[in-house]
């Protein structure tokens, strides 16, 4: 199930009910510790950064011994979330059902704080290689602007990992006018929210972190009243 951002204005009706039917509730900690109001009698299953199979696993045992239990992520589980995780691991010969129960992504939830910048076609990217090679994801980027997608960059940048970033900005600045904009998000939804719009030629990588949804703009977006608008093309 998706916690969406994580506040508790924008977790879905069908999320609580998930997580009130629950017994165990299995997440990363810092993910339960969003919605710890809401687990009072339940059993929990916390782990750390990159623990996302023993995770799985976890809850795929507790499940086989009969507890009815939710698997949260933040934003959507199904959208660089654990359902697939999940269901990748599922035995062959597993009966057990399941649901999964969306939530707000973090393009979405980023596009609202700006404005309205996916009102055309997007892509969304992950800039974290610890899953996909750089080469690859490098690849998709070039496709996505060749294409003249809006793109919402995931992951963007860590304390140790910058590499990826510079390269997404150096193969979109190739390919898009310096004017093209640019909105960061921080903490979408948040009480810590950010936002902050530039443009691909001003665009500093310090700004970025891992807690930034970074959504660049096509060909067809601009900036209207201090909101990125992209236009869906009602004026043709």
């Amino acid at each position: 199930m998706g916690l969406g951002p994580g506040g508790r204005d924008h977790l879905t009706p069908a999320a609580q009910a998930a997580l009130r039917a629950a017994e165990v509730v299995v997440g990363y900690r810092p993910y339960l510790d969003l919605v710890s109001d809401l687990l009072a009698g339940k059993r929990t299953v916390a782990s750390g950064m990159r623990e996302e199979v023993p995770r799985a696993q976890a809850a795929i045992a507790e499940a086989q011994r009969g507890a009815r239990v939710a698997v949260v992520s933040t934003g959507d589980a199904g959208i660089y979330g654990m359902a697939g995780l999940v269901m990748e691991l599922l035995p062959d010969d597993c009966d057990i059902p399941v649901e999964v129960v969306p939530g707000i992504t973090a393009a979405s939830a980023a596009a609202a704080c700006l404005g309205a910048p996916l009102m055309n076609d997007f892509a969304v990217i992950s800039l974290s290689d610890l899953m996909t090679p750089l080469a690859v994801i490098e690849q998709r980027l070039r496709a996505a602007a060749a294409g003249d997608f809006v793109i919402a960059l995931y992951n963007p940048r860590s304390h140790r990992r910058h590499e990826p970033l510079a390269n997404a900005l150096a193969i979109l600045r190739a390919q898009r006018p310096p004017n093209t904009p640019v909105g960061l998000v921080r903490n979408a939804l948040r009480a810590e929210q950010a936002v902050h719009i530039t443009t691909l030629a001003e665009l500093v990588e310090g700004e970025v972190d891992m807690l930034t949804t970074v959504i660049v703009g096509n060909s067809m977006t601009a900036v209207r009243h201090g909101r990125m608008v992209t236009a869906r093309g009602y004026e043709r």
